[in-house]
């Protein structure tokens, strides 16, 4: 089906529409086989606080920004090769409900649907785009992932040393490798992460000496004892550096992307 629909003129057409919301800070996104499967709003879990994302899910590509006018206008175009991506559901913890992790080697992050049913259809064509493109290439699927930053609020106190407390003289930092949030003294050397920049990025202290010698890295969680106990995100936390904007909210409604609107994309564009 989405073969089919590849070169039809519906496609075009909305590719067309997405590609002028994002005006010419965006990429262009209208190649030869690509299909634009669904798109909606998702609560996206960055480093300060959860913000309103605008996704568009294509069946080779996530791309995702930041709203300025629902529907007309976004920036800060992010394309994301869904060859490279994993997710993992994200058991539900007080307000934070319908999450998943999208995990990239350069960057993963947390992002929450407005009911299950969305969560559900959303994890569902996402994995069958990844499949699809996997089998097309012959690619076995990604096996390294960026760490998923644990949020601002989650530290008021050095992760690692467990004595420095963050304020606005004590900036907090986070460590490229495993994600916790650490005091400067704690993360003053850097390690080249290619995966994730051409340069060495900060690291914290214990990821610097794990990486110099080779040793391999744990998988992050409470079973050492480095993350607090009460913490509602875990190893399931994700974060970012976009900067705030006014457009904010604990969730969002997604517009898209029921089994049936999935289905009606299709239907249309057939």
């Amino acid at each position: 089906m989405v073969d089919r629909l590849a070169n039809s003129e519906a496609n075009s057409k909305r590719i067309a529409v997405v590609e002028s919301c994002f005006g010419t800070a965006g990429q262009p996104l209208a190649i030869p086989g690509r299909v634009l499967i669904g798109e909606g709003v998702l609560t996206k879990l960055c480093r300060k606080k959860p913000k309103a994302r605008q996704f568009f899910l294509f069946n080779d590509i996530l791309v995702y920004g930041n709203i300025v006018i629902q529907k007309k206008k976004y920036n800060k175009q992010h394309i994301i090769p869904l060859e490279s991506v994993t997710i993992d559901t994200v058991a539900d913890e007080g307000d934070l409900r319908n999450g998943w992790l999208i995990k990239t080697p350069t960057k993963s992050f947390a992002v929450y649907a407005a009911t299950a049913t969305e969560k559900s259809e959303w994890m569902s064509h996402i994995s069958k785009c990844v499949s699809d493109l996997l089998e097309k290439s012959g690619k076995s699927p990604t096996g390294e992932h960026a760490a998923v930053w644990v949020p601002d609020s989650e530290a008021s106190v050095c992760m690692r040393c467990q004595k420095v407390k963050f304020t606005p003289v004590s900036r907090r930092h986070h460590c490229r490798k495993c994600g916790f949030v650490v005091c400067g003294p704690c993360s003053e050397k850097k390690f080249l992460l290619p995966s994730q920049s051409s340069k060495p990025v900060r690291v914290c202290e214990f990821c610097y000496d794990q990486l110099s010698t080779g040793a391999t890295l744990p998988v992050r969680s409470n079973s050492y004892g480095l993350l607090p106990p009460s913490s509602k995100f875990g190893s399931n936390v994700s974060d970012d550096e976009d900067e705030d904007d006014s457009r904010t909210s604990k969730f969002s409604r997604v517009y898209m992307l029921t089994a049936k609107s999935f289905s009606d994309v299709l239907r249309v564009q057939a």
